[in-house]
């Protein structure tokens, strides 16, 4: 059978079988095939045999990374309670995906490019002292220390459902205020038409700064009205607590209608800009990642498809078998934010 590059395209990395797990399949399948000939007792014991073997590949696998859950829960076990009020109109009803996932499944690429690494590397993000520039145009430019940060607004809970560009989700319990808070607080003047976003980059904490993956620090973006936008959330904890390293402390962004690296974590920049300002994943991959990158099933990235997705925690293995689901566009916000995209092609400005 011949294949198209696009056939190749639309698989990734995770969807291939490892190789190991492959060759004991093979031998399965050979050991089945031998018992027309040595009997099928003979046959059905080799294979019997090969099956457990295979079953001990996996079964490594998942026990490395049953120890980076229990890390992942020890971290967020380690962290002091934070305590907020729960907003009932942006909690989801879904399931809240289990905390030990969320905290060992993660991009967090200044600390490594496998999902464990964060978990595995983030020990050694100090978050105190930290502080946060917010400058550009504005009236009353600052640099906040993280306890004003603190203080600024009441926390709020809210529930969000949260879509990874790679076609994985999960169900958080987010604390935070609206973004919209803090611009206010710094009067954005009149030239302020974007938001501009910067992470730390200190390759003595963040190994991965050291690689060249993407052009460091990593940068993000929105329009002034997205930022303002109630649902964009200046997030400081999860689960009851603050932010765990590896999820971004001590303070972050989450804007669950768009895919999940827009949400820019261990914030040091913001600036207020009149231009359209840079950021990593559309500077690495224009083709790829578009500056807007709200979550729609009707635009596929390049080399898959985005019109469904796997919900981590589903079906067996902690959901690495999970069923798909459809992905809802702007990931189920669109009442509330497609007011935002009025007579925008959402094709063209994915």
């Amino acid at each position: 059978m011949a294949f198209r590059r696009s056939d190749w395209d639309k698989y990734r990395d995770n969807d291939v079988t490892p190789e190991a797990v492959f060759n004991q399949r093979r031998k399965l399948i050979q050991a089945l095939g031998a018992g027309s000939v040595a009997g099928p007792l003979e046959g059905l014991a080799a294979a019997t045999r090969l099956g457990a073997a295979a079953v001990g590949t996996l079964g490594a696998a998942q026990a490395a990374r049953a120890e980076v859950k229990i890390a992942g829960s020890v971290a967020l076990a380690e962290c002091a309670d934070l305590p907020a009020t729960k907003n009932t109109r942006w909690a989801t009803l879904e399931k809240v995906t289990d905390a030990s996932l969320v905290t060992t499944y993660n991009n967090f690429y200044e600390f490594g490019t496998d999902k464990s690494d964060p978990a595995r590397h983030a020990l050694s993000l100090k978050t105190r002292p930290w502080s946060v520039v917010v400058e550009g145009e504005c009236n009353k430019p600052r640099t906040f220390a993280i306890e004003d940060l603190l203080k600024l607004a009441p926390m709020e809970e809210r529930i969000y459902k949260f879509r990874c560009v790679e076609a994985w989700s999960v169900v958080v319990p987010w604390i935070g205020y609206p973004l919209a808070r803090l611009l206010k607080a710094v009067e954005p003047n009149s030239r302020a038409k974007f938001v501009a976003f910067e992470t730390l980059a200190d390759p003595q904490q963040m190994p991965g700064v050291r690689s060249p993956v993407l052009d460091w620090p990593y940068k993000e973006g929105l329009r002034m009205d997205e930022a303002m936008h109630e649902l964009a959330l200046l997030t400081f904890g999860q689960y009851g607590k603050v932010l765990p390293n590896q999820s971004g402390a001590p303070i972050r962004m989450v804007l669950p209608w768009k895919y999940g690296f827009k949400s820019i974590k261990s914030i040091v920049r913001i600036r207020l800009t009149e231009k359209q300002p840079p950021t990593s994943w559309n500077e690495s991959a224009p083709r790829e990642y578009g500056f807007f990158s709200n979550v729609n099933p009707m635009v596929d990235h390049p080399r898959w498809s985005q019109a469904t997705e796997r919900r981590l925690g589903e079906g067996a293995l902690g959901g690495l078998f999970a069923p798909r689901r459809k992905t809802e566009l702007f990931n189920g916000y669109a009442e509330a934010v497609q007011g935002l995209y009025t007579g925008l092609d959402l094709k063209k400005w994915f």
